[in-house]
């Protein structure tokens, strides 16, 4: 049975929930290869969240996650670690690097890995990369241990990299995923706020907002 507290919010969720709709970002997906510690998941979910990513799959070969969602969502450490960001984000798991890539492709995503050394590959800085050039994007981020899988960097399209200036060239997979992808997710609300696509193509009349105005007036 429903608290009195837990009715009392319903409005103020919906309101939540109509005011960030528009500028959720579709068809983007980020994606974490082979986790190594499953607090990471939480922090991953909650920038996926917080930022406006569509979805979150996680390739999980040594199955420490359930193919529930429901049981996802209850699981202590995870609804922690995201601050509850867990309860409205869609997360799918997959056995493999190669089930996830081929769920990936067959349904027209084209695919980008995050790594900072990568040979034989195309490759860009952060900032540099364009992320609204193809209408479906899966952002990969790899194990904070072993990096991202070389099955994954040959089925990816680019290689993006953080620029970083210190002796120490690494970053913890919360602080790496946050940054990259509010980068991608600026891009491709930037370009779907000028430019409209399927049925629809072509460039808008009238440029959509790109940040929720808040109740005082400021952005």
């Amino acid at each position: 049975m429903e608290s009195s507290d837990e009715k009392k919010s319903r409005p103020s969720v919906c309101k939540r929930a109509d005011a960030i709709k528009p500028y959720r970002c579709k068809n983007l997906i980020a994606v974490i290869e082979d986790l190594g510690d499953i607090m990471n998941i939480g922090t991953v979910i909650r920038n996926v969240n917080v930022l406006g990513v569509e979805k979150a799959y996680i390739v999980d070969p040594m199955h420490e996650l359930s193919d529930d969602w429901q049981d996802l969502r209850e699981r202590k450490e995870i609804l922690k670690m995201s601050v509850s960001a867990v309860k409205w984000t869609f997360v799918k798991r997959f056995d493999s690097t190669k089930a996830c890539f081929d769920h990936l492709e067959s349904n027209g995503f084209v695919s980008v890995v995050t790594s900072p050394h990568v040979k034989g590959k195309s490759s860009v800085y952060l900032d540099e990369g364009d992320f609204a050039q193809h209408a479906k994007v899966a952002v990969w981020f790899g194990n904070e241990r072993h990096g991202i899988s070389e099955e994954a960097v040959d089925r990816s399209e680019l290689c993006v990299a953080i620029p970083m200036f210190g002796m120490v060239e690494s970053l913890n997979l919360g602080t790496s995923s946050g940054i990259v992808l509010y980068e991608v997710t600026k891009q491709r609300r930037e370009y779907h706020s000028k430019y409209q696509r399927r049925k629809h193509k072509g460039k808008r009349a009238e440029p959509l907002p790109t940040v929720i105005t808040r109740t005082d007036g400021s952005s």
